[in-house]
């Protein structure tokens, strides 16, 4: 009767493991699915069989394995195009997270750079600092002009002087944080790579610090200098 017992405890425990495991697969179901009036950038499963429905086991099965791939090595998440699933794969970024933040842009446009995707409810400084290696931004930012000296009163604008080239060498944390695209994250990881490998030789071995790829490097190219 002991070994009976035992038995029938042995597969309750396993039932109840595996309707806990899909309840969750579910959930995740039910916060990736987008209904018809969502907004674009929420997950549909293709219409069809039951392997497509989003209640089937299959579906759920797919979408979990999908938020549960780890990102490789380099691989970076485009914030302005990922559906709920990829913002689901970043660090600290669960389902909840990743539709809210769908949902942001959908509402209120694309998010450009690290600074928009702080608009969202729940992401601070300290989550950004680590999304910041594995997140990139397709949308460019928007372009601000302010007037020209003079033009308002009708007298031509003098002309631009010589653009002052940042010494990547010598800039403070401070200097190269006013560059495009660089921020206080990325100028203290060059502030960094410079003390530990000596001077920069060349432009593209700044390509070699953290965050700075080719795209980076053609931005900087004409607004800072290897002595």
């Amino acid at each position: 009767m002991g070994g009976i017992s035992s038995g029938m405890a042995l597969s309750e425990r396993r039932l109840v493991v595996l309707l806990l495991t899909l309840a969750v697969l579910g959930h995740l179901a039910k916060l990736a699915v987008g209904r018809p009036e969502e907004a674009p950038g929420a997950i549909r499963l293709l219409p069809g069989g039951s392997a497509s429905r989003p209640g089937s086991l299959e579906a759920q099965r797919a979408l979990a394995e999908r938020v549960a791939r780890p990102l490789a090595p380099g691989e970076r998440i485009d914030a302005d195009r990922a559906d709920i699933v990829e913002f689901a794969r970043l660090p600290g970024i669960g389902p909840v997270l990743a539709k809210r933040i769908v949902a942001e842009r959908s509402r209120s446009g694309p998010f450009r750079s690290l600074a928009g995707l702080d608009r969202v409810p729940g992401i601070g400084p300290s989550l950004l600092a680590e999304l910041e290696p594995h997140v990139s931004f397709s949308a460019p930012l928007a372009a601000t002009r302010a007037p020209a000296p003079g033009s308002i009163l009708g007298v031509p604008a003098p002309e631009p002087g010589p653009v002052s080239l940042v010494p990547i060498n010598h800039a403070s944390a401070a200097e190269l944080e006013a560059l495009p695209g660089i921020g206080r994250i990325k100028a203290r990881e060059i502030v960094a790579y410079r003390e530990l490998h000596g001077p920069f030789a060349t432009l593209e071995q700044l390509g070699s610090v953290r965050g700075i790829g080719p795209a980076m490097l053609a931005r900087l190219a004409p607004l800072v200098r290897v002595p």
